[in-house]
């Protein structure tokens, strides 16, 4: 199975810029890079493979980041350099910044890196125009679908969305696949388990294991309160996020929690989402929304993996699952919401995309009354305004997420 990400890749590598990417434990990179490293020797393409497991190389490169060219075939012409978990490094920054100020003309790094890496806050300076990041989520519901080797579901879906008029024969196999990609979510080791049981012992263990890896490179000091604070947000997926409110019931300094918040950000495990305000001062005051990046995880959390219809929490679930359908195709920075001091709300607004648009996620279509969404229709009439929802289940379901 082949990750759209590839593609992207591929399309970066004869940029002058080096690729990172990154993105949550367990989400494929590692795979990635191998893929990409046989596409280069299809191609042609010099190539070389970097492993951090081998202390000697790490050694070697840690005394000195131009003992690269070492490992490199003598031959001429541009070669790639594939680097794994680029963070094991002592100094991964200074290692780019290196290697690229001195041989990017000649020398093309392509680098994965844990969550941990990107901690350092002078990562975007010291390499401005040096480096394009790209971020890896877990699998969307194509790749879901192409993991499982189910391509005439795939095939199916895809020709649903290109024939408006179309009716399917599979639609309730695909209904059964979707709800079972909403409650066990998308982390590629997650979606090849075919027992359940199994499935949800996948989830703790990437809870309790991958998890705890990043609290334990990020410096996290309570552990405990790290996953209180986590479980919380699972809980209240698309809920205001009030830091001081949070501190209370924890316990703990609202700086605490606010750098918590920053650390399950920065390890790909949640986004903030801000308000959209005109005022862009206001927007950076005003308190944001939460939504874990894969709801598998959000579920594990919250120790719920009941079927969609009978959850108390289907509204949260479909609501977070919108955001990470949005995350798939647009940046973090891109969403945003919509919310008025006297209660009128839009869960997300993109107004900053070529074609400008706004969702309202309903679990049920019977839930929907657009003449509540006046007010914002008004202020921004060049936001195209969309609803999204859940039941009833049909065709039209693929057409509109």
């Amino acid at each position: 199975m082949r990750r759209i990400m590839l593609e992207k890749l591929k399309q970066h590598l004869p940029k002058k810029e080096f690729t990172i990417l990154t993105g949550a434990r367990q989400t494929g990179k590692s795979t990635l890079l191998k893929e990409l490293e046989r596409h280069c020797k299809e191609e042609g393409i010099s190539v070389t493979f970097l492993n951090f497991e081998f202390k000697n190389i790490l050694a070697d490169l840690d005394e000195n980041p131009l003992n690269l060219l070492n490992y490199l075939p003598q031959s001429d012409g541009r070669k790639v350099v594939l680097v794994d978990e680029v963070q094991y490094l002592k100094d991964p920054t200074n290692f780019l910044k290196l290697i690229y100020d001195e041989h990017a003309a000649d020398i093309k790094i392509v680098a994965t890196g844990s969550s941990a890496f990107y901690m350092d806050s002078r990562f975007e300076d010291s390499l401005a125009g040096r480096k394009k990041l790209f971020t890896l989520l877990t699998c969307s519901f194509d790749e879901y679908l192409a993991l499982l080797g189910k391509d005439d579901l795939l095939a199916e879906k895809n020709r649903i969305i290109q024939n408006p008029k179309a009716k399917s024969l599979k639609i309730n196999y695909l209904k059964a696949e979707w709800d079972n990609y909403m409650i066990y979510g998308g982390y590629p080791a997650v979606i090849t388990e075919t027992d359940l049981t199994e499935k949800v012992a996948r989830l703790r263990e990437l809870r309790d294991s991958f998890v705890k890896r990043d609290i334990l490179e990020a410096g996290v000091q309570n552990e405990t309160v790290f996953y209180q604070l986590f479980r919380i947000i699972a809980a209240q997926a698309g809920s205001l996020i009030n830091v001081n409110e949070l501190s209370t019931i924890l316990k703990v300094r609202s700086e605490t929690i606010t750098n918590y918040l920053e650390v399950m950000q920065k390890c790909f495990h949640i986004s903030l989402v801000k308000p959209f305000y005109k005022n862009l001062r206001k927007e950076l005051v005003k308190m944001p929304k939460a939504f874990v990046l894969d709801t598998g995880l959000r579920n594990c959390l919250i120790n719920n993996f009941q079927p969609i219809q009978t959850r108390l929490d289907k509204g949260e679930l479909w609501e977070n699952m919108n955001f990470k359908l949005l995350a798939e195709k647009h940046d973090f920075d891109d969403i945003k919401f919509w919310r008025t001091a006297d209660g009128n709300e839009v869960d997300f607004v993109l107004p900053e995309v070529d074609a400008p648009f706004a969702i309202e996620a309903k679990f049920d279509e019977a839930q929907i009354k657009p003449n509540k969404y006046q007010k914002f229709k008004e202020a921004y009439p060049e936001i195209d305004f969309k609803f999204s929802w859940y039941n009833s289940f049909d065709e039209g379901f693929f057409r509109r997420i």
